[in-house]
């Protein structure tokens, strides 16, 4: 997911990236006996010894079942699921990339598994089901919920003076907050870095202004003029000094560990704190929701699911254990304390709950903000199509190119538009 920290990853390989070491886990393959899985996700060196940690927990649960886990750091993980794809070699139990949801959908990836005797869906309302589903199908099942939020320093702000805007102001209050706080505090900090390509926010801004990302029929849902009103917003904030230039943050997509102790706040995903607070132990965060255009439409709060899926070619013998293993990562308790919360809130009604009796500050944190808008009423949200899979990519590369002043921001929108349209028209 965009906003992962990446200077600290483990670089795998995109074809044949296993640590040797990690097959061990309940046995490996060659153990003779019982049903062997393959697993296969992403993360950095934290989640991957979290992770592998878990599977052995499981491993051990579950005697007649080993895992072999598959890591690899995100974009590794894409290349390396591009070569499976083509040799038809995918792990049993893989994570989905969130570019490339639809993209796998269309090319047979997903087992049905509403029909997983060991994959129990009991703890789920018939809606929290039903908004699961890709085209009306249980193929994949969502692990955690992110939503989009501003994430400030609370010790920054309680140093600088500093009274936040009311919880529902609009943008343009927001950004004179910031203009004005960059202007006059003492230890010259910005309001935020420069993220006009963070997907979330945007994807927040669109379905404020009734646009939306993707519509169901697998289209833009949005407009050239509303990206463009986007892209103003913060090159606005760029010709101010509210945010950092690229100087500072050292390009696009800033590594949070060299900014965090230059701005006061950064638009986020909810799950980001979990990680980023730790790299900054004397100081408090916390989060705020996004700001809100005055007009906004009913129904624009949503939710991010992270998912994973069991593979169309798995062995019929493994599918009920693939079905436990599914379950272990979505409904056991023991799976989330040793993972921790990185990939968002528990999507289990019943973990969620014990996650919050159990949680930390940072922890509580992220769980209250997405109960909040779980409860909120919501739109429809639909998928990235297939020939989108580096559309956040190209967003970086034209928001780059206008923080550079060498493209307006009509051209840039005309030309990511233009782009996205052109990636969907070459998959179909």
């Amino acid at each position: 997911m965009s906003g992962l920290d990446r200077r600290g990853f483990l670089k795998l390989a995109a074809a044949g990236a296993l640590g040797a070491g990690l097959t061990a886990c309940g046995g490996g393959s060659d153990s003779g006996s019982g049903t062997s899985l393959r697993y296969a996700w992403w993360g950095n060196n934290i989640r991957q010894q979290n992770y592998t940690k878990a599977l052995k927990d499981f491993a051990a649960k579950n005697p007649g079942i080993q895992v072999e886990p598959e890591f690899a750091e995100y974009e590794a993980f894409q290349e390396r699921m591009t070569t499976q794809m083509a040799a038809r070699d995918v792990a049993d139990i893989f994570w989905v990339a969130s570019p490339q949801v639809l993209t796998y959908h269309k090319s047979d990836l997903y087992r049905r598994l509403d029909d997983i005797p060991t994959l129990s869906l009991a703890d789920y309302s018939k809606q929290d089901v039903e908004s699961f589903k890709l085209g009306g199908q249980l193929n994949t099942m969502p692990f955690g919920i992110f939503v989009p939020v501003i994430r400030y320093n609370e010790t920054f702000a309680e140093e600088d003076g500093v009274e936040f805007p009311a919880a529902d102001t609009d943008w343009d209050a927001w950004a004179e907050f910031l203009v004005d706080y960059a202007k006059d505090n003492p230890n010259k900090r910005k309001g935020m870095p420069y993220e006009a390509d963070a997907d979330l926010p945007f994807e927040a801004w669109l379905r404020q202004h009734g646009e939306q990302l993707w519509t169901e029929d697998g289209r833009p849902g949005f407009t050239a003029d509303t990206l463009r009103a986007w892209l103003d917003w913060w090159d606005k904030l760029l010709k101010a000094g509210a945010v950092l230039t690229l100087s500072e943050q050292e390009g696009m997509g800033p590594d949070w560990a060299l900014v965090g102790k230059k701005v006061l706040a950064k638009v986020a995903n909810s799950n980001h704190i979990i990680d980023d607070a730790k790299m900054f132990p004397d100081y408090r965060f916390k989060m705020r929701t996004m700001p809100v255009t005055a007009d906004a439409q009913a129904g624009h709060k949503f939710l991010y699911f992270p998912r994973m899926a069991i593979y169309q070619g798995i062995d019929d013998e493994k599918v009920e254990a693939a079905g436990k293993l599914i379950n272990y990562n979505t409904s056991d308790p023991g799976m989330m304390k040793t993972v921790g919360l990185t990939m968002g809130a528990p999507v289990n009604p019943k973990v969620f709950e014990q996650a919050l009796a159990s949680a930390g500050q940072d922890e509580k944190e992220m769980l209250d903000i997405v109960q909040a808008d779980r409860e909120a009423e919501r739109r429809p949200r639909f998928e990235a199509p297939p020939g989108t899979s580096t559309w956040r990519t190209a967003m970086a590369r034209v928001a780059e190119e206008i923080a550079l002043g060498r493209l307006s921001t009509a051209d840039g929108s005309k030309r990511l538009l233009d782009e996205i349209q052109a990636g969907i028209a070459r998959a179909r």
